[in-house]
């Protein structure tokens, strides 16, 4: 026993270990570690993080969070790198609220965070949609003088771009530049990212320019990136063009690209050239992923060809590859192509008892192949037993409704879309407005596209008034301006930080009195701080969304007062 110990290592346990838990073997990694002990070799803090970190990758926040109840038991104190993993974990199941607790425990134990630390958190932030805090924890890593590495950068860019602002995340660029940052390909390629995502497909052309000028050999990332983008706004020759420059530069080492062009050529009717791809795809022997897979199988419920759909989702289950709710989605869009529909029903309640309880995208799909063939009323059935609904449910169902020339009907149930603050299609509203024209209903055409407009804009002219006001420091908003002239009062009292504020419209000629309440904060208080509402903990922009909901359902009311 002795010989065996003086060969082993705890290093050499914690190499085992840490390659074991990168095979998702965590089972054989804990047993080298019971087997370590039995020999006499001692786990360290180094053993337990790797197994926090592997636990929190591919169990979950819950069973990493046990792994170190263990390590306080063994009498090893963690360090930040323990609750880093913890953190990153935190983060990649999008718990915020764990995330801050286990940086606040972590501050409670004293151990002092390091850029990585910060690093998560500020990720975690932004993932959230919260630029300002994130921007907030960057100024604390400048305000501690911690040594800020490259990531921190590509994170922040990152975080602007995924949050709306990619003009400021340029400006950060070109400023982090002067001063010296040397950016990655890793920085462009998130940059290019932001700005396709945004729309700007040719500056993001000049940035690839600027890319290889710096140095940088672009990767498939970034030719991706640029020839999906190229796709998205209708430029297909000229995303080909990209396509075959990356052939030519050996970066279609994979099925992704294929996928990306032949689902392309598959969207715009191209399906002889989308299965000349996909064919070499799958003579290539090219390893699928979920999305390639979904690409292919798209292909094949769109010709029709279900049967060879279905060898090819069995091939896939027993090879390994789980299906997603797109999948199903396709193969009930097939199914109802096809007019299956008793199969497509079968199909969703498979789904339910797999557990995709939610997924709008099948019902969407099973709801618009109803109205395509007119079933109109077992639609209308299937759409009011569902619970939840988004813009495009709302969307089938009214351009169904006009397809019968149920335009009265249509135009209620949009306006009803518009009261839940749901964003709609002008396309929508366009139909149905050249419907009731097109019935003679000249006046009610005029009156229904009145009553679009004043729903579309209330609410975000109310929420944008809020903020003007927010931005002096004081919340304050009188709604007087924005009803028909007496048909509402407002009184509001107004405070600093957490206060509440009370909001009371009072119809007139005594017909309907309705009450909001609302707490508002101004946003020296937000900032930094939360307030408590309905049991609940919000920040600023939380309780605004909320509270604008409200206005939607004053707005009701307001709609059938007489004009003035």
């Amino acid at each position: 026993m002795r010989r065996i110990k003086d060969i082993l290592s705890t290093r050499l346990m914690n190499v085992c270990v840490a390659s074991l838990c990168k095979a998702k073997q965590l089972e054989k990694a804990e047993i080298v570690i019971v087997d370590g002990i039995r020999i006499g070799l001692q786990p360290d803090v180094v053993t337990y993080n790797t197994l926090i970190a592997a636990y929190c990758r591919f169990v979950g926040i819950d069973a990493g969070y046990s792994i170190l109840h263990r390590m306080k038991d063994a009498g090893i104190n963690p360090d930040v790198i323990t609750y880093n993993a913890l953190i990153a974990g935190a983060t990649r199941y999008s718990l915020l609220s764990k995330c801050l607790d286990l940086f606040d425990e972590m501050l409670e134990m004293r151990i002092l965070p390091d850029i990585w630390s910060y690093n998560t958190l500020m990720n975690c932030f932004f993932k959230f949609g919260k630029p300002d805090e994130a921007y907030r924890v960057f100024q604390d890593i400048l305000l501690k003088d911690i040594s800020v590495h490259s990531a921190t950068f590509n994170i922040l860019i990152n975080g602007l771009c995924m949050n709306g602002y990619t003009e400021n995340a340029l400006m950060l660029f070109r400023s982090l530049k002067c001063h010296g940052f040397i950016p990655q390909l890793v920085t462009y390629n998130i940059l290019i990212h932001g700005l396709c995502k945004s729309g700007r497909g040719s500056v993001a052309r000049e940035f690839l320019n600027e890319l290889v000028e710096s140095g940088h050999i672009p990767n498939a990332i970034t030719y991706t990136t640029v020839m999906k983008c190229c796709f998205r706004y209708r430029q297909f020759e000229e995303g080909l063009k990209i396509f075959a420059e990356m052939r030519n530069k050996g970066y279609t080492y994979d099925a992704f690209a294929y996928c990306t062009v032949a689902s392309m050529l598959l969207k715009t009717g191209r399906i002889t050239e989308a299965n000349e791809y996909l064919g070499y795809i799958i003579t290539s022997g090219f390893t699928l992923d979920i999305v390639s897979f979904n690409t292919i199988f798209n292909l094949y419920c769109k010709e029709g060809q279900l049967d060879n759909a279905y060898t090819l989702l069995y091939e896939a289950e027993n090879g390994g590859l789980e299906s997603d709710k797109y999948t199903h989605a396709i193969l009930i869009d097939g199914l109802c192509r096809t007019g299956n529909f008793q199969e497509a029903q079968q199909q969703l309640n498979r789904m339910s008892v797999i557990g995709f309880d939610s997924n709008l995208v099948a019902w969407n799909s099973f709801i618009n192949g109803l109205c395509k063939t007119g079933q109109l009323d077992y639609a209308t059935h299937i759409f009011e037993s569902m619970d939840t609904k988004d813009s495009v449910t709302y969307s089938t169902i009214v351009r169904g409704l006009c397809q019968a020339r149920r335009f009265r009907a249509a135009s209620k149930l949009l306006l009803s879309c518009i009261r839940g603050g749901m964003s709609i299609l002008k396309s929508d509203k366009r139909i149905i407005i050249d419907g009731l024209r097109s019935c003679g209903l000249m006046h009610e055409a005029r009156k229904t596209n009145d009553r679009f407009w004043r729903f579309s804009s209330r609410c975000g002219w109310i929420k944008h008034k809020i903020y003007l006001l927010s931005l002096q420091g004081t919340v304050a908003l009188s709604l007087q301006e924005e009803l028909p002239t007496g048909a509402a009062q407002s009184s509001m009292s107004s405070y600093r930080h957490s206060e509440t504020i009370f909001f009371s419209l009072l119809a007139v000629e005594e017909m309907l009195t309705i009450q909001v309440m609302m707490q508002l904060i101004s946003v020296q208080a937000c900032a930094s701080s939360k307030t408590l509402f309905r049991g609940k903990w919000y920040n600023f922009s939380t309780i605004l969304d909320e509270f604008c909901k409200a206005l939607v359902h004053v707005a009701i009311v307001i709609e059938n007062l007489p004009y003035r």
